[in-house]
């Protein structure tokens, strides 16, 4: 890996006008400084760059849409290959969370308790600590981490590196309190009784978005979400039918295909999928396969049964078959997305949902109660780890300002 991202570092341009930051990166990553740092062999001062822009760059640097950012943004993949800027930010980050000693910075007085420590919790926590608030991590599973621990598998994101947050975490002085729901026993209104000077929301989507029809309570049927928390519950059998065509129905592909799965198909609805092209090649590679235009109807005692759509040339729905097409598997697991869990809004009179039942925030990610903030999929929907830092950062700098320093 040493040479190859040496020779990708040689061929970046270093554009002034760097499309790859301004256009490709949803946190605006400095690039061109990153990549000039790595020349002269300034890794420590890259790694503070990164750190302090996204303290998350390590699992970005893993688990992000490369093409659709700032890889796809670069100038030189106009004509050729883009600069695999991920791999060098990949060894960069890395290399700083072990190389550097964090310590706990200097109090400014302040106490603000985070509530979920998904990306954009970690961030916020991470980032208030060095600002010298005293933070407060509730995490209602046993482990820290969020979607990046229960939601993305090891094959695309390494449990030790996830687990590494937590040390950092420590070491700034951030306390973790895990399998504590805020929203059961414990309430928005105890935490700013008990002295809490702000509180950050970032629970995300866990609850699965059913489909409506016919059998999604039959025994062999599983929602992906659920399923990827631990897959290792689930006898998958044989084979198995993946609803949806987002990245979560290529890592719940993937994961049962290495619990032993011979046959695994992912049904998707149109001929465009949302899942990232790097997702959907890595499964097919794994030996999934995609089948295009099927509507699913109801899951009956064999399987799923669908509608079979109708194309025009430009790949548009304008019609379905008259038959229906009954397929038959051991296990059906639907990955049509997810929305926000309704504990806190149910349990917190001044915080105020939309329809989707996502938290409604301002520009500075302040929800419609004073003091409390939100940010990534439980105000955005289901989204990716970096858009999610995006809004954490946002979220920080409101916090920041609202409490004066």
């Amino acid at each position: 890996m040493g040479v190859h991202i040496v020779e990708e570092s040689k061929r970046c341009l270093m554009c002034k006008r760097a499309m790859c930051q301004l256009k490709g990166c949803p946190v605006q990553t400095p690039i061109p400084q990153i990549i000039e740092l790595f020349r002269e062999r300034k890794i420590d001062e890259a790694g503070e760059v990164l750190f302090a822009n996204n303290p998350m760059s390590a699992v970005c640097s893993a688990v992000c849409n490369h093409m659709g950012q700032c890889e796809g943004a670069c100038i030189q993949g106009k004509k050729g290959t883009p600069i695999h800027f991920s791999s060098i930010e990949h060894y960069i980050s890395t290399t700083y969370l072990e190389r550097h000693e964090f310590a706990p910075a200097p109090s400014c007085g302040k106490r603000v308790a985070v509530i979920g420590s998904g990306p954009a919790g970690i961030t916020v926590a991470i980032k208030l600590a060095q600002a010298g608030c005293a933070v407060t991590v509730f995490e209602q599973r046993a482990e820290i981490g969020g979607v990046l621990e229960y939601g993305i598998p090891d094959i695309r994101l390494p449990r030790t590196l996830v687990q590494r947050y937590r040390k950092v975490m420590c070491d700034l002085g951030v306390r973790v309190r895990p399998s504590t729901t805020i929203g059961g026993a414990l309430r928005i209104d105890d935490l700013l009784r008990d002295g809490y000077d702000a509180v950050f929301v970032g629970t995300g989507t866990w609850r699965a978005r059913k489909l409506g029809i016919p059998g999604e309570t039959r025994g062999n049927v599983f929602f992906g979400i659920d399923y990827l928390v631990d897959p290792s519950s689930v006898a998958i059998g044989q084979s198995v039918a993946v609803i949806g065509a987002g990245n979560v129905a290529m890592d719940v592909a993937r994961t049962a295909l290495r619990q032993g799965a011979r046959n695994v198909t992912i049904y998707a609805r149109s001929k465009h999928v949302s899942a990232s092209s790097d997702e959907v090649e890595f499964a097919q590679l794994d030996g999934a396969e995609l089948v295009y235009g099927k509507a699913i109807q109801e899951i009956d005692g064999n399987g799923p049964v669908f509608r079979t759509a109708i194309f025009d040339e430009g790949d548009a729905v304008v019609g379905y078959e008259d038959e229906l097409d009954h397929v038959s598997c051991d296990t059906v697991v639907i990955a049509a997305s997810q929305q926000a869990k309704d504990k806190l809004v149910l349990t917190t009179d001044a915080l105020v949902a939309n329809d989707r039942g996502l938290l409604e925030v301002d520009e500075n990610g302040m929800t419609m109660m004073p003091g409390v903030f939100a940010a990534g999929d439980v105000v955005s929907g289901p989204s990716t780890v970096v858009h999610a830092v995006a809004g954490a950062n946002r979220a920080v700098a409101g916090i920041m300002s609202y409490l004066g320093i």
